[in-house]
């Protein structure tokens, strides 16, 4: 997934408010000619993602802050691997630490679980899918994170792609009437179905992807012949990882999994200064 820059912008800039509001009031305790060099490191093993928001970070502070790189967004690292090196303001750097470390531990997060889940079923033709269910503020990022660490982006919002739901499909008067209204709007359309009829339903009506919404094993072997490659097939609903490589050996295109960007624990980062 490209990341736009103004989005990165945004993100960033929400969070300083946030975090430094009318000024570091601490910060200002140190002389503002003051230079300093810091270095990041990592403390676990991780999948990195988020260098750009973290360099935005020191991009939007007052001082000129150089940062240089030792890995990118994709890489895999190991505890006590050096990340970069900063050099600058030393202000600068302590007013940014915590706003860019918090960017770079959380869409490393996100980068980490999706690489965890996709190595569980790496030699399987199955995609693992992210969902809406993100961080509120930070679901490009999210999105962006989750391609760096080899997952497939679903639809990023409600109005780049149409998935027909439950509620949808009662409020249109079944899933025939609901395609058929959603093919107008020259989106790809997906469906959730929840027995094998109304696979077949929504197969006759010419879906461009189904998504099975808690179907077991066998249900979802069955759906896979029934289908015969009519439509992509998504598997979803509470996939925890001791299931992950049976769903994928039933031969569904993708799987979902909403954990990948809300059950997330902040890798470890430290950064040391030295003024």
């Amino acid at each position: 997934m490209v990341i736009n820059q103004k989005d990165i912008n945004a993100n960033v800039k929400s969070a300083l408010a946030e975090d430094v509001g009318s000024g570091d009031v601490t910060a200002e305790l140190i002389p503002e000619e003051a230079l300093a060099s810091a270095t990041l490191i990592t403390r676990e093993h991780a999948v990195i993602a988020g260098c750009q928001w973290f360099n935005e970070v020191f991009n939007q502070l007052p001082h000129t802050t150089t940062i240089n790189w030792n890995v990118a967004d994709g890489d895999v690292v190991v505890p006590e691997q050096t990340l970069c090196t900063l050099n600058g303001s030393a202000r600068s750097l302590l007013t940014g630490e915590r706003t860019a470390i918090n960017f770079l531990q959380t869409l490393s997060a996100t980068a980490t679980t999706v690489a965890s889940f996709v190595e569980i079923i790496k030699d399987t033709k199955t995609k693992i899918l992210d969902t809406r269910k993100t961080i509120p503020g930070l679901r490009l990022a999210q999105k962006y994170a989750v391609a760096c660490g080899g997952g497939t982006n679903h639809r990023v919002g409600l109005y780049d792609a149409i998935l027909i739901k439950e509620n949808h499909i009662m409020a249109a008067g079944g899933i025939t009437q609901a395609v058929k209204q959603a093919k107008a709007k020259k989106l790809p359309v997906e469906v959730e179905v929840e027995s094998l009829d109304e696979l077949e339903e929504a197969l006759t009506a010419e879906a461009d992807q189904i998504l099975l919404d808690n179907f077991d094993l066998a249900l979802l072997e069955k759906a896979v012949n029934i289908n015969q490659g009519r439509a992509k097939l998504e598997a979803s609903g509470n996939i925890i990882k001791d299931d992950l490589y049976a769903i994928a050996k039933t031969g569904v295109d993708y799987i979902s999994i909403g954990a990948l960007t809300k059950h997330i624990r902040a890798i470890d980062f430290s950064m040391r200064i030295n003024l």
